[in-house]
């Protein structure tokens, strides 16, 4: 794919993203709307997207065992990286860590892949099991050392350490994302037969997910703007780790180490390229942890991934 070509799959999500940003600035339709036209995407228009295209996929040749094995290696390596990185950079405080890792490590998969993927490819299938090992495995590990980290009830729950880890865990797999995967992959299996009438309403609502997610993206970076002479050294490196270290790491270890060629290496490069999640700054505000951070991180990294994504969409066609 020429540059010529990655710019022109680009288009439709240059325009929904871009509409955002000048309608916000424009003060035409109000930033804080974003997170309305968020809660459709994340809770309602993904889920349905999701439910569908796993319900009726081939689970055999998505769960690719050499891929998501080689994944899930490469953040295994980034995580050990960012993490060290924090600590010599004199960091003790392990949610200051936690935060630092989720933000190099962890991907935008429901407002930014999942959008991109479906323009780009056709389909955001490839994303589905690496969203479940995120939520599953490295949600969870980070919740688990927030959560223990806190400081008693005061921090903001009731009951000991392991009732607030298990009231996490349970949110975080109880959310509508990782619900329409599990029942798309159970039914699947279990070759249930759902009515057409509900894959169609299914399709048909998870057709709004791409558009609708970037232009809620669109609204929020045009409504807070960007501050670039504010960038702290941290930020910058946070920001240089997860838009061109971490898919170079992931290119490396999944083609070199892991054998993994053709489609597969170029959907998990592009997955590791994308950005910062927004729950990043959830989490911040929710354990009271590097807030500012956070905020930056986010907005930034979507910049820089956006910005990047025809050389990213380039080198893995080559």
């Amino acid at each position: 794919m020429g540059g010529a070509a990655a710019l022109e799959k680009l288009v439709p999500v240059l325009l929904a993203f871009g509409g955002g940003v000048l309608l916000a600035r424009r003060k035409v339709v109000p930033a804080e709307a974003s997170k309305a036209f968020s809660d459709y995407a994340f809770l309602f228009a993904v889920p349905c997207y999701l439910f569908g295209n796993i319900y009726a996929g081939d689970l055999a040749a998505l769960f690719d065992r050499r891929a998501i094995g080689g994944y899930a290696a490469a953040a295994g390596v980034a995580v050990a990286a960012v993490a060290v990185a924090a600590v010599a950079r004199g960091l003790r405080e392990p949610r200051e860590v936690a935060l630092r890792v989720m933000a190099g490590v962890q991907v935008n998969t429901a407002y930014f892949a999942v959008p991109v993927f479906i323009t780009v490819f056709g389909t955001a299938a490839p994303i589905f099991p690496i969203l479940l090992f995120q939520v599953c495995v490295l949600s969870l590990v980070v919740i688990a050392v927030m959560e223990l980290g806190r400081a008693g009830p005061a921090g903001g729950g009731r009951g000991g350490p392991g009732r607030r880890l298990s009231r996490a865990v349970g949110a975080s797999l109880a959310t509508p994302l990782v619900l329409a995967c599990n029942a798309g992959i159970l039914l699947n299996l279990l070759s249930v037969r759902v009515p057409a009438v509900v894959l169609d309403g299914a399709a048909f609502v998870g057709d709004s997910a791409s558009p609708v997610a970037l232009f809620a993206l669109g609204l929020h970076l045009g409504g807070v703007g960007l501050h670039l002479r504010a960038t702290t050294r941290e930020e910058l490196a946070l920001i240089g780790f997860k838009c061109l270290v971490f898919p170079l790491l992931t290119w490396a270890v999944c083609g070199l180490l892991f054998g993994v060629r053709g489609d597969w290496l170029a959907y998990l490069v592009l997955i590791a390229a994308m950005p910062t999640p927004q729950n990043l700054f959830i989490f911040a505000q929710r354990y009271d942890v590097g807030v500012g951070l956070s905020a930056s991180v986010v907005i930034k990294t979507s910049l820089v991934s956006l910005v990047l994504l025809p050389l990213w969409l380039q080198t893995v066609a080559t």
